[in-house]
């Protein structure tokens, strides 16, 4: 999507965007029966009123909706508190003692405040000279070096580092097996790769798939190393089930990255629709 160009203004982003946005929507859309993590509860949506159920004295009428849906469900961003070690959650905090009435009033995504940031895409696959990773593959410290020296976009302090697998082609794929790679495996960051981005103090990584972790075949989610080294030992925020593949087919790597969660109060996780934004100069340069 693209906005118009337009006059200039005297505020710096706001002109930019008056001069011309390209957005790249990086959110999977949302429907029943997509493919997810079977530990988190399905999706769902229904109609409790539909056009022609109730009808005004004017003729109007209205129709309105009901959804259900974990939060770590499509695209998703994981809080603080969605992951403990030994019984801790980040900053040593005891993972038992701070859930109170239900929440995580610490730890929870609520306390994740809006991201506006410098985000960068490592096309893993493109680099190794590949369509996409095998599954099962674990992308490691030599092959994110390797991404960053390919592109010419390094990584740094503050950043959002999206870590493209290219397995979000099959999140469209009739069987949603397919994408969720129980028996196939499913490539990712492992935990060496997990301290690569620790090291450099990244403000969130991302993913393609629906779990921030490299998941060796027939095994699933039994261990999530990637997600200790990010969530409980870094403070580093993970966004999962992203669409990486416009983005990639663009070449653009380096762009502003916006996220807003939800404020869902003591919450582990939030539905969220992130955006690689870039200016109409720099898109089509």
């Amino acid at each position: 999507m693209t906005t118009q160009p337009a006059t200039g203004h005297p505020d710096p982003l706001l002109a930019a965007v008056l001069a011309g946005v390209t957005v790249y929507d990086l959110a999977r859309p949302m429907s029943i029966g997509m493919p997810q993590s079977p530990n988190h509860p399905a999706y769902w949506h229904t109609l409790p009123r539909r056009h022609g159920d109730r009808t005004r004295p004017d003729g109007g009428s209205a129709a309105n909706d009901m959804i259900v849906t974990g939060t770590h469900v499509g695209t998703h961003i994981d809080a603080l508190a969605h992951v403990s070690q030994d019984g801790r959650l980040h900053g040593g905090a005891d993972a038992v003692e701070a859930c109170q009435g239900g929440g995580y009033p610490d730890h929870g995504v609520h306390t994740i405040a809006p991201i506006v940031r410098r985000g960068v895409l490592l096309d893993v696959p493109r680099a190794l000279g590949e369509e996409h990773c095998a599954p099962g593959y674990e992308i490691t410290p030599d092959d994110l070096d390797r991404t960053v020296r390919h592109q010419g976009t390094d990584v740094g302090a503050g950043d959002v580092a999206l870590v493209r697998s290219g397995w979000g082609r099959l999140f469209t794929d009739p069987d949603r097996n397919a994408y969720i790679g129980a028996a196939s495996g499913v490539p990712g960051v492992g935990e060496a790769g997990a301290r690569w981005l620790a090291d450099r103090a990244v403000h969130a990584a991302g993913a393609d798939t629906i779990a921030f972790e490299c998941l060796p075949p027939g095994q699933g989610h039994s261990v999530l190393p990637a997600h200790r080294v990010l969530l409980v030992e870094a403070g580093i925020y993970i966004i999962e089930t992203l669409d990486l593949e416009e983005i990639a087919r663009a070449g653009v790597h380096e762009f502003t990255f916006v996220l807003a969660p939800l404020p869902l109060v003591g919450a582990t996780g939030s539905p969220a629709r992130p955006l690689a934004l870039r200016s109409l100069e720099r898109s089509d340069g």
